[in-house]
């Protein structure tokens, strides 16, 4: 699976906490879960996806 975060921007963001691989690899994984949701928008036949499409 490619990258769907970028990890200077999460290190920035959390910058008052350690972050290790793992969290990166875990959090990758639940932005391509939103992802997935997402496509409901696509199986409606509706070309935009929606907050409640998640």
């Amino acid at each position: 699976m490619s990258d769907l975060i970028v990890k200077a921007t999460v290190t920035d963001a959390l910058s008052a906490h350690n972050l290790s691989t793992h969290f990166y690899d875990a959090l990758n994984e639940e932005v391509a879960e939103l992802l997935d949701a997402a496509e409901c928008a696509e199986a409606n036949n509706w070309k935009t996806a929606k907050s409640c499409d998640l």
